[in-house]
C-alpha cells in the first residue's frame, strides 16, 4: 500500500523560497540555497522537497507553474498570539498575506500566507489550546 511520503514543491528562485521556510522554523542548511533540489525530512520521516524550474524542465521541458495557488502546508504555532506576530512578520519582511489572522469556525486561529512561490501556506493554533 502506498503510503504519504513527500510533498515537492517548483520555485523559481531556491534562496527566496528556503529564506521563507526558515522563518518558519525548518531548519534548512544555508549552503542548499545553491542547489537545484533540496530535500528535508521531518519527525516521522515525511519530506519536503524543492526543486528549481531549471531542474524540473532538465525532464518536463513543457511544464509552466501554475497562475494560481495550489496545496498548502500548514505550520502549527503555539499560541494565536504566535499566528499572530508571526504572519504580521512575514508581511513585514515583504511575504504576501493572503488573509490576515482570524478565529476560524472550526475552533482555530488561522492565517494564510503566500510563499515567494504562490504556494498557499497556514499558520494555526488550536483555540483550546490557548486556554
Amino acid at each position: 500500500m502506498a503510503k504519504p511520503d513527500l510533498m515537492g514543491i517548483i520555485v523559481r528562485d531556491m534562496a527566496k523560497s528556503l529564506r521563507f521556510y526558515r522563518r518558519l522554523g525548518m531548519e534548512i542548511p544555508p549552503e542548499a540555497d545553491q542547489e537545484g533540489h533540496v530535500e528535508v525530512t521531518l519527525p516521522g520521516g515525511f519530506r519536503i522537497a524543492w526543486d528549481t524550474l531549471a531542474v524540473i524542465h532538465s525532464f518536463a521541458p513543457d511544464y509552466q507553474p501554475a497562475s494560481t495557488p495550489q496545496p498548502s502546508l500548514a505550520f502549527l504555532c503555539d499560541s494565536p498570539a504566535e499566528v499572530d506576530s508571526l504572519y504580521y512578520a512575514l508581511v513585514a519582511e515583504g511575504y504576501h498575506g493572503h488573509k490576515e489572522p482570524w478565529d476560524a469556525f472550526w475552533g482555530q486561529r488561522y492565517a494564510i500566507m503566500l510563499d515567494p512561490d504562490n504556494y498557499l501556506v497556514d499558520l494555526f493554533v488550536p483555540l483550546e489550546k490557548a486556554v
